[in-house]
């Protein structure tokens, strides 16, 4: 009878001692959780999209509990709706919402730029990419294959002529479609932006006039002109200071190429 006994004895004083070490352990190193974050989860709408500049609805729920200085108005996609409630959890004021639309730097429709080779394979950016940069001979354009069509989430983006197009009415700012594209083409800005360069091609002029007629030169003519002083040519290619930019559209009717157009929606 001892045999089996002493047995069970071991056993359970051992059950014991884990489970008083379980306790002490679950006890000493609890560490507090705050409720507010779920709630914050709850009312993010969860497409991870890194918008707001962290890794995702959870990171952002996180960062603004963290006592930093993390504005509660960086989801565009939850638009005002979200940033209401989520001011109500933090106990702050509802500031403006940052509204973000994406913007597609390139204007190489089909017809204006030039073909290297006819491409055969997988209908996708990123594939074709993969094979000497695709079949236009523009390697930083638009691939025409709609990676970044696949991925939004909101029917934003449509493909004419072998070239992306955002509508902004339905553009929620996610940035999924930054994400997707190879070329890095497409940015989110402000949606109050006037203008912005269709054109992301670091060639010297003739070089990128040669394989698409609507390409930034770097002739300067806007750089110049701006009466504002916020544009610069950097590596054969316009760049807008938004800090600096009225929107007087002025760019616009001197753009040489007419590679500089004006940000849908905005007069």
């Amino acid at each position: 009878m001892s045999v089996i006994i002493i047995p069970v004895v071991y056993v359970t004083v051992i059950g014991i001692i884990c489970a008083a070490v379980l306790s002490a352990a679950s006890r000493f190193m609890y560490v507090k959780v705050d409720e507010r974050i779920a709630a914050l989860e709850g009312i993010l709408p969860g497409v991870n999209c890194g918008a707001c500049g962290y890794p995702g609805c959870s990171g952002y729920a996180k960062a603004l509990l963290s006592g930093g200085d993390v504005k509660p108005n960086l989801c565009s996609p939850g638009g005002q709706e979200a940033l209401a409630k989520i001011s109500a959890v933090l106990g702050v004021e509802a500031a403006g919402l940052e509204i973000k639309k994406a913007y597609v730097h390139c204007g190489g429709k089909g017809g204006v730029k030039q073909k290297k080779m006819d491409y055969k394979g997988i209908n996708s950016c990123f594939a074709a990419k993969q094979l000497y940069g695709g079949q236009s001979s523009c390697a930083f354009g638009c691939l025409g294959y709609g990676d970044c069509q696949s991925v939004c989430p909101s029917d934003a983006v449509c493909m004419t002529d072998d070239l992306a197009h955002i509508i902004p009415g339905l553009c929620s700012g996610c940035g999924l479609c930054v994400k997707a594209c190879p070329n890095k083409l497409i940015t989110l800005k402000n949606a109050a932006s006037h203008v912005f360069v269709a054109c992301k091609n670091q060639e010297k002029g003739a070089a990128a006039k040669k394989k698409c007629s609507v390409s930034c030169i770097a002739c300067g003519k806007c750089a110049r002109e701006c009466p504002q002083k916020a544009i610069k040519i950097e590596n054969n290619l316009a760049v807008i200071d938004y800090a600096q930019c009225s929107g007087c559209n002025h760019c616009v009717e001197v753009c040489i190429t007419k590679c500089i157009k004006m940000a849908a929606g905005v007069e």
